[in-house]
């Protein structure tokens, strides 16, 4: 089991999460922390900490609450405020990053039956504390992933689980579908994720039977897609094909991601785009190859 710590009156689990990754987004199944990886310290040539990179440098950013000595810690706040630190590894907490699509932080929050979701953008206090207006709304387990670059480091992601108490009903998934509406809009996906592969996925959005070639930047770019596999939340998140004012890229309808994923399985993704100056959320239920296959289970 986890161990528990407190936030907010929430009950924090510290635990295993699957991170990032910009551009082409590419995510790996559950594996053994680097830590725990066992090997001949006689090899020649290797180091202890040569094997501890090579062992996390197949792995998802954020697998871990700790990863290259850097770490997520919750930090008590009042009610109504989510608030954490990142420390580095030199234990202190890191108080310089770089930015990353327009925000030098992206906090990311679902339930675990995938009911929920939110993207949001803490304040950084001179102190290391990221604090931010809760995002998880209502009861039950949420996970929350922190997206990140220290400055003079590489881009991460770690995560804790985040009970908030109360009565908890869970949801059953949407069925698959191509088409979805949000506040309005009309999202049809094209394409569909392939396990081991970079497949094309193509978002058209449209309102009242009109396809939008308005969109609005968000983040510097026409929408933002995260994928989550049903089951352990295994994380992805990327980026569409080209850029707002790169003199190729149009502004819709179409949004455009190159993504892998790395099995068979369901998942849920979340599309995020800015029209008529507010940012909406469309989301999906695709199957990625055939669950049922051997070789394609999942932890």
């Amino acid at each position: 089991m986890n161990t528990a710590t407190k936030l907010s009156g929430f009950t924090l689990g510290l635990a295993a999460v699957f991170g990032a990754a910009y551009g082409v987004g590419h995510l790996s199944g559950p594996v053994t922390p680097a830590a725990e990886t066992r090997h001949d310290a006689t090899e020649p040539g290797h180091t202890d900490g040569d094997h501890a990179a090579a062992a996390t440098d197949h792995l998802p950013g954020g697998l871990l609450v700790s990863d290259r000595g850097y770490t997520l810690a919750p930090v008590t706040a009042p009610a109504g405020e989510f608030a954490f630190r990142i420390t580095g590894p030199d234990g202190r907490p890191v108080t310089r990053y770089d930015v990353a699509h327009d925000k030098r932080m992206h906090l990311i929050v679902a339930r675990r039956d995938l009911s929920g979701f939110r993207h949001v953008h803490p304040e950084l206090a001179p102190d290391g504390t990221w604090r931010v207006a809760s995002p998880l709304a209502g009861p039950g387990v949420w996970r929350a992933f922190a997206d990140f670059t220290p400055t003079g480091g590489e881009a991460l992601t770690l995560g804790v689980d985040v009970t908030v108490p109360g009565p908890l009903v869970d949801r059953p998934l949407p069925p698959p579908a191509t088409s979805t509406t949000v506040d309005g809009y009309t999202v049809t996906l094209s394409g569909a994720p392939q396990p081991g592969r970079t497949s094309r996925l193509t978002l058209t959005v449209s309102r009242d039977g009109r396809p939008l070639t308005d969109l609005q930047p968000y983040l510097g770019a026409y929408g933002h897609l995260v994928a989550l596999r049903q089951g352990d939340l295994a994380y992805l998140h990327v980026h569409p094909e080209g850029a707002p004012g790169d003199g190729l890229t149009p502004a819709g309808p179409a949004v455009i991601f190159s993504a892998e994923v790395p099995s068979a399985g369901t998942y849920r993704l979340f599309l995020d785009f800015r029209h008529g100056g507010a940012v909406h959320t469309a989301e999906f239920t695709v199957v990625a190859g055939d669950p049922g296959a051997p070789g394609h289970g999942h932890n």
